[in-house]
């Protein structure tokens, strides 16, 4: 391979904040990222400790910062600890979200709440931080939000899953329009249908797993695995060019 090419890749020495490492999208997005050559910083609630050692077996440096992100409290730590242990950030992936299922007619304000607060607002405002940080650093950096294809759908029984996901896309166009001058990319991967624990329930629906497997063009669940390509090209200087954009990884779902 032609070296110039390769070393738009290579994340040598990058320093990436995950959010989400435990599992599923998030785990493997942190593993992609230490691979191109990234140490990693995992924030989230649950046990990272599979996460960790597989990173560490990658040959590269893990540091597990616990915050609940349902709030914006810990924001300033993640920033302030990720600076003390590695001096700097080039990367965030703000990965953490969750998802309630329920008719729009009986939807509770809670969970409405719970919902938006996680999957938007803590978003918001830790991009803001990191991005301060990047300002500060004068160095540019990249940020990756998690969308879905519900940013571009408006889906069944999940209204606030919608539409903080909807959101997401809007704001990653308005955070890239207003901070790209700064030499920071923001940018965005839909994931298409993936087996995960959020779309556990409807894969366990034979008849509503079917419909969704006869809609995708590649006839079958995305893998958390499928995530890497996309993270790495965003988190690497191959996409210095891309900014507001949404990339869909989702075996042809949205062109059906």
């Amino acid at each position: 391979m032609d070296k110039t090419i390769e070393n738009l890749f290579n994340l040598n020495g990058k320093v990436a904040i995950v959010t989400g490492t435990s599992r599923g999208l998030g785990k493997a997005m942190a593993i992609a990222l230490a691979k191109a050559g990234a140490n990693i910083v995992g924030v989230g609630v649950s046990d990272m400790s599979e996460t960790k050692e597989e990173i560490q077996k990658i040959g590269r440096q893990f540091l597990e910062i616990k915050a609940d992100l349902t709030n914006t409290k810990s924001v300033d730590k993640i920033v302030s600890e990720t600076v003390k242990k590695f001096g700097g950030i080039d990367i965030l992936v703000n990965n953490s979200g969750t998802i309630r299922r329920e008719d729009a007619i009986n939807y509770k304000e809670k969970d409405w709440d719970d919902i938006l607060n996680l999957n938007l607002k803590t978003l918001f405002f830790l991009s803001q931080k990191v991005a301060k940080q990047f300002m500060k650093q004068e160095t540019g950096g990249k940020i990756i939000n998690i969308a879905s294809m519900l940013s571009f759908q408006g889906g069944i029984r999940v209204p606030a899953y919608t539409a903080s996901k909807s959101g997401v896309m809007g704001l990653t166009k308005a955070l890239a329009n207003e901070w790209a001058k700064y030499n920071i990319n923001v940018n965005a991967i839909a994931p298409g249908y993936m087996a995960t624990d959020n779309t556990k329930q409807i894969r366990e629906d034979e008849k509503r797993s079917q419909e969704i497997l006869d809609r995708i063009p590649s006839g079958r669940w995305g893998t958390p695995e499928d995530l890497a390509g996309a993270v790495v090209f965003l988190a690497s200087k191959a996409s210095d060019y891309v900014n507001g954009h949404t990339l869909a990884v989702d075996g042809g779902w949205l062109a059906r």
